[in-house]
């Protein structure tokens, strides 16, 4: 009996032993555990996808190609080629099922369709025409119409998907009527969407940011508030600042240039206004002869109290939303600031920050969607049954974007497992000299954030490590910040400009533009001013260069190289 107990003590010593090795064992991270372990081949997935959809001009085709990569690599070893192959089209299958399962990918695509079956009711209802009619008043020229654009992406500040959807489809009928290229129009979308969205004060990025930043900060032991160094690093987010100058300065000056000048040149003097198939939402001249025939006229006040109340609800949404996490959650801080300055800038910010964007958007692009179904009833323009029959047709319009945003997201999930991203990093950050380390994390920002198309899991990836890093190169906070900006502003270029990306492939969408004629005119002015962004930007801000002078010099930079490179379509 003493010998059994002797065995038994002996036992739960090495149990205890051994709980914090088994411990750690099940917090091992797969993607970094699989980073070492395929090292080169975890590039294979991104690279295939993006070569494939540059040859093949098939985005879905070379998304789904990238994944099965992706998963034969992660099933095939330990199997035959017959059962790897197996495992890894059930693979895929289970990942695309699993991004739909989740509730935000839900939302958005949810959100998708109902403002694809919104816009559609809204054009055939006139009020697109409308619209365009009344603003090609303001637009006579090639400058103000892309101006008039420009602008507009910048009122949708709060949410990206929404500005890449909505600016896109309603300028289309001025911008064609001006001879501006399709790949013009998706390239201000686009460059209006994200970068705008990742510096707004209140939009639906600035709770990843606010998180992210908050979590780094507490790993080096320094207690900052995480909104006050967001604020801080607003005027270092060079990419996300210059990409705006860029537009209105290349538009002011009416110069172009690389494969962007061709499409122009197309657009103006040989009427082309697209080159290939674009995924479009709806014909702006649709509806318009239904009117004829009722003896009715567009109005603009089909489109606007509708898009109105889509903004409207959804800043609402955003906030009632927030308000109910924060309510029901554990910050006591956050509840007494919103029981006592319920609508103060700060409460406002915080609430959301906490919100559930993707339904608060599908929430408002239904409500919104109502609105339309019920103004063309009173207004004699469609039956009840006509009005949910071309909602309806809205949504079957938008089928191929939600394929083609499940793929991506399904790649996006394989790459994570493989660990591309960690892999990338350990390849990339070694032996750094401190001026250097923001270009270096600019540069991992964008070369990870264009390979996965997501900003977000770029963040996500370089945040926890770029702030850690910093701060045991330079202790000073400027330095530190500047380096959580590049951070921010390197995930913003590859949310922008890679073909995988989703605000990327909704502002092809949004302007009726073949997605990969889209993404080849507009790749060289995003590395343009990603190469304006390391020279003129991090450099002299990671040598100590004042903000004040580094900011001005880079526009100007960006103006020379423009006027340089450029030139005007006659």
């Amino acid at each position: 009996m003493k010998n059994r107990n002797k065995w038994i003590v002996i036992i739960a010593f090495f149990v205890l032993l051994m709980m914090p090795s088994i411990c750690l064992a099940a917090e091992v991270d797969v993607g970094y555990f699989n980073a070492q372990k395929y090292k080169v081949l975890t590039l294979i997935p991104p690279i295939v996808a993006i070569i494939l959809a540059f040859l093949t001009r098939n985005v879905i085709a070379s998304l789904f190609i990238g994944i099965i990569s992706g998963s034969l690599l992660l099933t095939i070893p330990g199997n035959n080629i017959f059962y790897g192959i197996v495992d890894a089209f059930i693979d895929v299958i289970n990942r695309m099922v699993t991004s739909l399962a989740d509730t935000w990918n839900a939302g958005i695509i949810l959100q998708v369709l109902a403002i694809g079956g919104l816009i559609n009711l809204v054009t055939k209802m006139g009020g697109a025409k409308a619209i365009a009619e009344s603003l090609s008043k303001r637009a006579k020229n090639r400058r103000s119409s892309q101006i008039i654009t420009w602008l507009s992406g910048l009122i949708i500040f709060f949410d990206d998907y929404a500005n890449a959807m909505i600016v896109g489809t309603m300028m289309r009928p001025i911008t064609d009527k001006m001879k501006i290229s399709r790949e013009k129009l998706a390239f201000i979308v686009d460059a209006t969407a994200a970068p705008v969205a990742g510096i707004a004060v209140i939009s639906t990025w600035i709770g990843m940011e606010l998180g992210l930043i908050k979590d780094a900060f507490s790993t080096i032991g320094v207690n900052a508030d995480a909104f006050g160094v967001f604020v801080q690093t607003i005027p270092y987010r060079f990419y996300n600042i210059l990409i705006l100058f860029f537009i209105v300065i290349s538009v002011l000056l009416l110069k172009d240039f690389g494969s962007m000048r061709k499409a122009e040149v197309k657009a103006r003097k040989e009427g082309i206004i697209s080159s290939g198939h674009g995924i479009d939402i709806s014909d702006s001249n649709e509806g318009i002869k239904h009117l004829d025939q009722k003896g009715l006229k567009p109005s603009m006040s089909t489109a606007i109290l509708p898009i109105g109340v889509l903004i409207v609800v959804a800043l609402l949404s955003f906030y009632f939303s927030g308000y109910k996490n924060i309510i029901g959650g554990d910050s006591q801080a956050l509840i007494n600031l919103l029981k006592e300055s319920p609508i103060s800038f700060v409460a406002i910010r915080e609430t959301f920050s906490a919100s559930d964007a993707s339904i608060a958007l599908f929430q408002s692009s239904l409500l919104a969607g109502i609105v339309a179904i019920i103004m063309a009833t009173t207004k004699k323009i469609f039956t009840f049954s006509e009005a949910i029959d071309i909602w309806m047709e809205g949504l079957k319009r938008l089928l191929i974007t939600c394929v083609i945003l499940v793929c991506a997201w399904s790649l996006s999930s394989v790459i994570k497992e493989l660990g591309t991203a960690k892999y990338l990093i350990t390849l990339l950050s070694d032996a750094i000299p401190p001026f250097l380390l923001p270009t270096i994390i600019f540069l991992l920002g964008a070369i990870i954030s264009f390979a996965t198309g997501t900003s977000y899991g770029t963040m996500g990836i370089l945040m926890p490590l770029a702030i850690p890093l910093a701060y045991s190169m330079n202790l000073e906070m400027s330095f530190i910040i500047v380096s959580t900006s590049a951070v921010l502003t390197g995930a913003i270029f590859g949310d922008h400009c890679s073909p995988i990306s989703d605000t990327t492939i909704l502002s092809s969408m949004g302007a009726g533009c073949n997605h990969i004629n889209h993404v080849k005119t507009q790749l060289p002015y995003a590395l343009f001013t990603a190469v304006i962004t390391i020279i003129f930007g991090y450099i002299p801000v990671g040598l100590g260069m004042s903000i004040y002078i580094v900011l001005p010099l880079s526009i100007i930079a960006l103006f020379i190289g423009i006027q340089v490179l450029g030139k005007k379509v006659e």
